[in-house]
């Protein structure tokens, strides 16, 4: 694909404002949609195992005032980012029988150690913790945070969707990105995704205008929770198929978190399974996490492609290591290569996106969400740190950059 400079918007809010859920209105987490043909419907032997997965609600007490997240104040945030299931509807799905676990490595410099230290201080990291060639090198915690609690994720959900698509094509569910999203998805035939390819939106190339503007409220992601469904259709489809286009396919990039929420519903479209389900037999079980992982949902019941999980400070390692050895034989052979690389070039800067992945100079790619989550991988070093916090503010230039000069600091430690 050829370098494309595009409307840099590295971490937004994935859909997290609250909208009145109806449980008694939500498929079955498991039930495949009715537009799936009967011969590409996932075999029951192929789905997690019934009782390692789970409907989780929020009690009766909290209210749509409680759930605006990013009004919460710095004490809300700092308590609720590590218990969204006690506010948020979700899908918990188990943790594997045994934890994939890394042996200890050497200890970074007293320098080193001080400066990330003072980083968890200064940024309001709830913690870090860095992997150097399958070793763990150096975790710390901070804001009262334990190893065993899990911590909210924002869009760095979006490169765990990603890899469940890489997933779904290596299973035979999707026979090529180069499909159209019609393919999968025929009611937005007659939209402006007619010939938009199931790549381009997993590269946010789609050409469909969409504005992520948090401050609008008439923004198109300001609607999202807003949007009431056409008969037999998700909301994400009712909303996107009425968009107008604004370039062509493949020529412009716009950060979209609708359309990871429409990979999303097509992920669970072709396999039949949610996309917390999936992620227990794609990711869960062969990355070796330690806990189970919390997925909230939106009032249809699926899972919210581009935001929302929950998971342990040593489970977002996991992801990273996971995606540095190449999935396990889960997605294609050479998958993470092409989705950590740029697909869109932004300038000659080196940064850039993949498949759901922001890609860094030097080959590095990671996942990033708002109020300072990420996971940064080095693959030349063998290297994955990752980090949660509480930022004071949803986004900082100044705290993202800090982040990516310690990351440096610590790929070129010895």
């Amino acid at each position: 694909m050829k370098a494309l400079v595009g409307l840099l918007s590295a971490t937004m809010l994935a859909g997290c404002g609250y909208v009145d859920y109806d449980p008694a209105s939500a498929p079955p987490a498991t039930q495949a949609n009715s537009t799936v043909p009967a011969e590409r419907a996932a075999p029951a032997a192929m789905g997690a195992p019934k009782d390692s997965f789970r409907l989780t609600m929020p009690p009766e007490s909290v209210t749509p005032a409680d759930l605006n997240v990013l009004f919460w104040t710095d004490a809300q945030r700092e308590a609720r980012f590590r218990d969204m299931e006690s506010w948020f509807p979700g899908i918990e799905v188990d943790a594997p029988a045994a934890a994939r676990t890394f042996p200890k490595g050497a200890t970074y410099s007293e320098e080193l150690q001080t400066r990330i230290a003072k980083f968890v201080t200064d940024t309001n990291a709830a913690g870090i913790m860095v992997l150097k060639d399958g070793q763990l090198r150096h975790e710390a915690y901070g804001l009262g945070f334990k190893p065993d609690q899990r911590w909210t994720s924002f869009s760095v959900a979006k490169s765990f969707t990603s890899t469940l698509l890489g997933a779904a094509v290596k299973d035979g569910w999707i026979s090529s990105l180069q499909d159209p999203v019609t393919k999968y998805l025929p009611e937005m035939e007659g939209s402006a995704y007619e010939g938009v390819t199931v790549e381009q939106i997993a590269t946010m190339t789609s050409g469909v205008r969409w504005n992520e503007s948090y401050t609008d409220p008439n923004s198109d992601v300001a609607k999202m929770g807003a949007i009431v469904a056409a008969q037999g259709e998700d909301a994400i489809v009712t909303q996107l198929k009425a968009l107008p286009r604004e370039a062509p396919a493949g020529e412009k990039f716009v950060y979209k978190t609708g359309e990871t929420n429409l990979i999303g519903v097509l992920v669970e479209r072709a396999t039949g399974q949610s996309l917390a389900e999936y992620a227990k037999l794609k990711i869960v079980d062969p990355a070796g996490f330690e806990g189970p992982l919390f997925w909230m949902i939106e009032p249809s019941g699926r899972n919210i492609g581009g935001c929302c999980l929950s998971i342990t400070l040593g489970d977002y390692a996991r992801m990273g290591q996971f995606a540095l050895e190449g999935g396990n034989g889960v997605v294609p052979s050479g998958w993470f290569d092409k989705a950590g690389s740029p697909q869109v070039s932004f300038g000659d800067n080196g940064f850039g996106y993949g498949y759901q992945w922001w890609t860094y100079p030097d080959g590095n790619y990671g996942a990033q969400g708002i109020f300072g989550q990420a996971i940064t991988i080095v693959p030349e070093e063998r290297l994955v740190v990752a980090v949660v916090s509480n930022w004071p503010t949803a986004t900082s230039g100044e705290y993202r950059s800090e982040w990516q000069k310690l990351v440096t600091a610590i790929a070129t430690a010895d």
